[in-house]
């Protein structure tokens, strides 16, 4: 384990700190790459780069079941997301003796990669394993280590536009102001108490553009951005309509639950675990996968502060990364029997 350990100390000391600093594209990515290469060669594996730089090792030609994930961050990130999918995909292959490694470019700014891989219409794995820090706390509060993930929720963005009219705001007495910004706040709460309203929803407001600016200006004009997510299409759907924006684009719900997710709820139990299924509220490369018709499945590590991530506060435990890697181990062994 302790290979593991220090792999991940090596990549998140690249594009220095605080937190992990290696966005798509930059030299950082490049450089996580590079090492990343040298460690499937040290693996014994044969190793390529796809036309978009994904970077593959291979154990043979005929082999057709993968492991990874990717290795870009948002600023400031953690050090598990991404990167521990990588370093433990290239344990459990070289443990396993089967298997092939991928390391996937720019998951981080709409699965840059994965897409690409798709879209070229190349050949693709008979099943793909995604091994992912969970990003919440579910795993947490239910006290377990691990967890099956059922499938990848959908989601919506785009934006609400609150209009007003701009005044003085020293000389418009407070009765007869039209003030957008004022109007935008039960816009925002409007939003949240929508996405309550369906289980297993969530809905973010997470930026706000403020016309004309000034802060001595009554706000004329406000956009919202909107980030709307549910595990199925039909809640989807209801939350937009619920919220009332039309989308600039919309990603479908993607299910988990071939043979793939089998063997990781296989390998869970075998180490007399209880094998806890949620689904992702946040989008992977396997997703892209799984919609593209591969059996492509997730594995969770429990993530602890609160379950907090794309942070330098993100943290697993080494004993939960330990069973983890174990896991996935045991479930390429199945798959690639």
């Amino acid at each position: 384990m302790s290979r593991v350990l220090d792999r991940l100390d090596e990549l998140y000391a690249i594009g220095g700190g605080p937190g992990a600093n290696r966005p798509h594209p930059s030299p950082a990515e490049d450089e996580a790459h590079r090492l990343a290469a040298s460690w499937l060669e040290a693996a014994g594996l044969t190793v390529e780069d796809d036309p978009i730089g994904n970077l593959v090792g291979r154990s043979s030609e005929q082999d057709d079941v993968w492991a990874g994930s990717h290795l870009d961050t948002v600023p400031r990130g953690g050090r598990f997301d991404g990167a521990l999918g990588v370093v433990a995909a290239i344990e459990a292959v070289e443990r396993a003796g089967a298997g092939s490694v991928v390391v996937f470019r720019g998951e981080e700014v709409g699965c840059v990669g994965s897409r690409a891989l798709v879209a070229r219409g190349g050949a693709l794995p008979r099943a793909f394993l995604e091994l992912h820090v969970e990003q919440g706390p579910v795993l947490a509060d239910a006290g377990v280590p691990l967890g099956v993930a059922t499938g990848i929720v959908g989601y919506a963005r785009g934006e609400l536009v609150v209009e007003g009219r701009a005044g003085h705001a020293g000389t418009t007495p407070m009765a007869g102001r039209d003030d957008a910004l004022a109007a935008a706040a039960g816009e925002i709460l409007r939003v949240r108490d929508a996405a309550l309203a369906i289980p297993g929803a969530v809905a973010t407001v997470g930026k706000l553009d403020v016309e004309p600016g000034g802060a001595n200006v009554i706000p004329s004009l406000v956009r919202l951005s909107l980030d709307v997510r549910a595990p199925d299409a039909a809640r989807l759907d209801s939350l937009v309509a619920a919220v009332g924006f039309e989308p600039d684009y919309r990603v479908e719900p993607v299910q988990f639950g071939g043979r793939a997710t089998d063997a990781l709820r296989e390998s869970i139990t075998v180490h007399c675990l209880e094998a806890v299924e949620l689904p992702s509220g946040a989008g992977h490369d396997a997703g892209i996968l799984a919609a593209a018709g591969v059996d492509a499945a997730m594995l969770f590590v429990r993530s602890l502060n609160g379950g907090i991530s794309h942070s330098p506060d993100e943290l697993s435990s080494p004993e939960d990364i330990a069973l983890a890697v174990d896991a996935l181990t045991a479930a390429l062994d199945r798959l690639a029997r």
